[in-house]
């Protein structure tokens, strides 16, 4: 491949010149900072490693933080080890569930297991040293109604301290979650290791 000629660096040059100046106006409209409501859904893998990709930012920048697991709290993650290893100061992480419901088989305990996690995570989301709680697989807490969508929303529109974040994971989000949310990605599945036999793996899945 061929140098650029003085040309097509000069015509290079004032393309990106054009473009600073539109993104950096832009950017200086925007000054809020709020609290912000995001939702992670989608049928493609990585709802949960974004969530947690979000609490190690956190961890970096020295804000408390907080991760409350739902339905597949008896899973042994490397995210969960790490953080109960090295960052128990400034990140509790609380266990709602005994795994997915295939796997406890046991209606009643599951609910009242995402009850406890559901009034835990209101306490931790209300208190006033913590900047972030994550609300793992809470999505699928909701969508079996193990949890009141009605109450999770009235909480999170009302309650909710107006500098807090809150994340929350899991296929099928509800759409009166979706619509009170500040910030919503949905993840697609292209394609997955799981349909050509390939099982869970460490590092990639847990």
């Amino acid at each position: 491949m061929s140098d650029p000629t003085p040309e097509e660096e000069r015509r290079h040059r004032e393309k990106k010149a054009k473009i600073k100046e539109v993104r950096d106006r832009m950017m200086a409209e925007k000054t809020g900072e709020k609290g912000l409501v995001i939702v992670h859904t989608g049928p493609g893998k990585g709802k949960s490693s974004a969530g947690f990709g979000m609490i190690f930012r956190c961890i970096a920048h020295g804000m408390p933080c907080a991760v409350v697991q739902f339905i597949k709290g008896a899973w042994s993650t490397g995210e969960r080890t790490l953080i109960e290893t090295h960052f128990a100061d400034q990140c509790r992480f609380v266990v709602a569930g005994e795994g997915f419901t295939w796997e406890t088989q046991d209606l009643a305990r599951d609910k009242a297991m995402a009850a406890a996690g559901w009034e835990t995570a209101k306490q931790l989301i209300r208190d006033p040293e913590i900047r972030f709680v994550l609300l793992d697989e809470i999505n699928i807490a909701l969508r079996y109604d193990y949890l009141d969508i009605a109450e999770v929303v009235a909480f999170l529109r009302d309650e909710k301290p107006e500098m807090t974040h809150v994340c929350l994971t899991g296929r099928n989000a509800k759409p009166e979650l979706i619509e009170i949310a500040d910030l919503v990605t949905e993840m697609a599945q292209v394609k997955h290791p799981f349909r050509a036999g390939i099982k869970a793996q460490p590092g990639v899945e847990f």
